[in-house]
């Protein structure tokens, strides 16, 4: 069993989400932190927990991220964190695995399905760390996660798509 803990500089959480039923917009968080116990031999074994400083939202428009801040989406007030805590890990394949844990946002805690790639082979930085990589994907409602504001278009249809798809690309440093 080997623990690695997530490098924040070279991770990320971004998020995908249908905007007036006709585009997608993109946005991240950029302060990921966590933990993972790995176990080569064993992945079963395997264990992470993440934070996500969910004050940190960016979608490259400073009003519509302060509105995703306030108390219609993430309320960082109330919820200044997204947390994940896995329950079990499966090998899926070669470098594949499937990831069950709790997630919560907005203080509303679901069960998810991460479908990860990785980790990669254990490598040196210049700085003599030894350091591995991951890639993870999922997709959630975020009405299951009490995140429900929405406005109705004139033409018919919604503003904010319920689906999100969550990308995390995640370095690691052995502890």
């Amino acid at each position: 069993m080997s623990t690695y803990r997530i490098d924040p500089a070279h991770s990320s959480a971004q998020f995908v989400v249908r905007h007036m039923m006709i585009t997608n917009v993109r946005g991240a968080f950029s302060n990921v932190q966590g933990s993972i116990s790995w176990d080569a031999a064993n992945p079963g074994n395997t264990t992470l927990e993440a934070v996500i400083d969910a004050t940190t939202v960016q979608t490259h428009d400073a009003q519509r991220d302060g509105h995703l801040k306030s108390a219609d989406f993430l309320d960082v007030e109330k919820f200044p964190t997204i947390t994940f805590k896995s329950t079990s890990v499966e090998s899926t394949g070669e470098d594949e695995a499937k990831v069950t844990g709790d997630l919560t946002i907005h203080g509303v805690t679901q069960q998810v399905v991460l479908s990860v790639e990785g980790p990669t082979a254990e490598g040196k930085d210049p700085w003599g760390n030894t350091r591995i990589g991951a890639s993870a994907k999922t997709k959630i409602k975020r009405s299951d996660f009490g995140l429900t504001w929405n406005a109705t278009l004139e033409a018919g249809g919604i503003l904010v798509g319920d689906e999100v798809k969550i990308e995390l690309e995640v370095s690691l440093i052995k502890a």
